[in-house]
Parts: structure tokens; C-alpha cells; sequence
């Protein structure tokens, strides 16, 4: 195929996670179940923080943005494969590709800085409590998250228009099911270069510095833990901090999974289905994770759905 200018090529198509038609009705009836899932649970969370004084601190301030990120993450992926798959088509536009790709990357990233966050937000807890209230002020917590968003927009903004100077060819399948840069970026026919130094960059840059600062974190944390006396100390120590450390763990266990993966020679689809977890299932289970093991968000949703409170 002939290489063409970016500015004449109308449509992308995703190939999905499968070709098979008989499949198409069961990956239509699970990823719409697991979208609907994710949205509600996320909304309660964010309904149960905002609606509970009790709620109104630091720690759930964050989690509530959490919440809304997870949601908006998963509405960018998601219905366009679920239009897809109702329409029995496998065209996306070439605007709409690079759209899907700025927010995506937007919200990935936001997403990564917000753990980070939180996990320095237990940190002062544990090792800091006598200035936690000094510390982590209300001003210092929106200023995180706006930073958070403002570094998240100007990295997903730089990748999309390094996407926008690529030449792709006149027919683009990618085997995914939305526009995954990776994918993307491998099937232009024009030189990729800058646009690998940059994902390369921005990987050890945007993912790497909040994950080291969660495990700089979190060796501070067990450290203190480990100063305290008496097990059931220990125990409630421990026990603030499971909910995020599971988070944490879900969420880089797979998107590394994928992205290490991708050194290796494998199948498309492969990592298609590998990224079902972080695109998909992470979204899903944290807000079950956060409110199973949380007694102040179990007593907020209590209250909201009428129920009594012991």
C-alpha cells in the first residue's frame, strides 16, 4: 500500500477482540455489564464522599477524583466498541482516533499521579499524624490534583500532536479494540522516531516518577509500622492503607504486564486482551475494593440507600 499524507486518510479500522461473529453478542452483553458496573459504583463513591460530612478529608477528597477518573477513562474506550459491535462495524474516524488517544492518555495519566498522591497522602498520615492536618491542607489538595491534570493535558496534547505529523497508509486495521498509541504509532508508514523517544520518555518520566514516589512511600510507611508496639497498633496502621496499596498493585501489575509484554514478539491480540484489565477491570473493581474494606464508605452508602446504621 502506498503511503498517504495523515490529512487524507478518513477512517480507522478496530478490529476488536474478535472476529468471530457467534462472539459478538456475548463481548456486547460483558463489556456493557462491566461499563455499567464501573460507572455506577464510581458514582456512589463520589456520591457517598460529597454527600457525608465525615467523608469530607483529604483522603476521600481524593478518592472521589479518583472515581470521576475512572469513569471518564472507561467512557473513552468503551461505547465506541460497543457502538462497534451493535452497528457490526469496525470504523473509527482518523479524528476520532487521535481524540480517543489525547483523552485516554489524559485520563491514564491523571490516574497514575492521583495514586501517587495518595499514596503520599498516607504517608504523612502515618509517619507525619501530628502535622497531618498542617501538611495536607485543603489548598495543598487541590493544588495536587490540579498539577496532576495540568502535567496529565500537556503530555496526552504533545503524544496526539506528535500522532497528527505521522503518514499512515491508505487502509489502517488496528487489532485493538479503541486507538492505542502504541498500536497506532506502529502502523504509520512515515518515520516514528520522535514519537518512540517521546512514549519512551514520557513512560519513564509520567509513569515511573509516581510509581517511585508510591515505593519511596510506602517503604516509609511499613518502616513507621514496623517502630509501633503493640500488634493491633500495627493492624489499623496496616488496614488504612490496604484499599490504595490494592489499587496500586491492580493497576501497575497490568498496564506493565502490557507494556513490558510489548518488548517480546506476540500477537496483537494478545495485548488487546491483556489491556482489557487496566482499561477495564482496574476501573471496575476499585471502587468494590474501596468500599468493602472501608467502614466510613459502607456507612455513607448505608445511609444514602435508606439502610440503618448500627
Amino acid at each position: 500500500m502506498e503511503p498517504g499524507n495523515d490529512t487524507q486518510i478518513p477512517e480507522f479500522l478496530l478490529l476488536g477482540l474478535s472476529e468471530e461473529s457467534e462472539l459478538q453478542p456475548l463481548l456486547f452483553g460483558l463489556f456493557l455489564s462491566m461499563y455499567l458496573i464501573t460507572v455506577f459504583g464510581n458514582l456512589l463513591i463520589i456520591l457517598a464522599v460529597t454527600s457525608d460530612p465525615h467523608l469530607h478529608t483529604p483522603m476521600y477528597f481524593f478518592l472521589a477524583n479518583l472515581s470521576f477518573v475512572d469513569i471518564c477513562s472507561i467512557s473513552t474506550t468503551v461505547p465506541k466498541m460497543l457502538q462497534n459491535i451493535q452497528t457490526q462495524s469496525k470504523v473509527i474516524t482518523y479524528a476520532g482516533c487521535v481524540t480517543q488517544i489525547y483523552f485516554f492518555l489524559l485520563f491514564a495519566g491523571w490516574d497514575d499521579f492521583l495514586l501517587a498522591v495518595m499514596a503520599y497522602d498516607r504517608f504523612v498520615a502515618i509517619c507525619h499524624p501530628l502535622h497531618y492536618t498542617v501538611i495536607i491542607n485543603s489548598q495543598l489538595c487541590v493544588l495536587l490534583v490540579l498539577v496532576s491534570w495540568i502535567i496529565s493535558v500537556l503530555h496526552s496534547l504533545l503524544e496526539s500532536l506528535m500522532v497528527l505529523q505521522l503518514s499512515f497508509c491508505r487502509e489502517v486495521e488496528i487489532s485493538h479494540f479503541f486507538c492505542e498509541i502504541n498500536q497506532v504509532v506502529r502502523l504509520a508508514c512515515s518515520n516514528t522516531f520522535l514519537n518512540d523517544m517521546l512514549m519512551y520518555l514520557a513512560a519513564v518520566l509520567l509513569a515511573g516518577g509516581p510509581l517511585a514516589g508510591i515505593i519511596y512511600s510506602y517503604f516509609k510507611i511499613v518502616s513507621s509500622i514496623l517502630r509501633i508496639s503493640s500488634a493491633q497498633g500495627k493492624y489499623k496502621a496496616f488496614s488504612t492503607c490496604m484499599s490504595h496499596l490494592s489499587v496500586v498493585f491492580l493497576f501497575y501489575c497490568t498496564i506493565l504486564r502490557v507494556y513490558l509484554s510489548s518488548a517480546v514478539p506476540q500477537s496483537s491480540h494478545s495485548s488487546a486482551l491483556a489491556s482489557v484489565m487496566y482499561t477495564v477491570v482496574t476501573p471496575m473493581l476499585n471502587p468494590f475494593i474501596y468500599s468493602l474494606r472501608n467502614r466510613d464508605i459502607k456507612r455513607a452508602l448505608k445511609r444514602i440507600f435508606g439502610v440503618p446504621v448500627m
